[in-house]
């Protein structure tokens, strides 16, 4: 195949679904935990790496929110709580609202 060709779905890569489909399927968990000294922080995770950017993800989910943020494993996590929000967020960026829970 040639390089502009998705290796998925073998459609071209302006053309490619994949990753709105996998957006889709993912089963997506938002909790919030306590670290040192009381410190915030909201944990997503549930994705798959393999199919989703979580690089990508995590540059966008920490402008949308202003804070800083890390990828560790197949989780994305962000200072602070960003519980009541990250639902509607996560919908925006194409994710299933069926499919995320708090």
């Amino acid at each position: 195949m040639s390089s502009g060709m998705c290796p998925v779905c073998g459609l071209p890569k302006e053309l490619c679904i994949c990753e709105e489909v996998a957006k889709e399927q993912q089963r997506i968990t938002v909790k919030v935990n306590r670290r040192r000294y009381g410190k915030e922080v909201t944990v997503v995770e549930g994705f798959d790496a393999s199919e989703i950017d979580l690089h990508e993800l995590s540059t966008y989910l920490k402008s949308k929110f202003a804070c800083g943020g890390t990828v560790k494993g197949n989780t994305v996590e962000l200072q602070g709580n960003h519980l009541a929000r990250m639902k509607e967020v996560l919908m925006e960026k194409g994710f299933s609202a069926e499919q995320i829970k708090n």
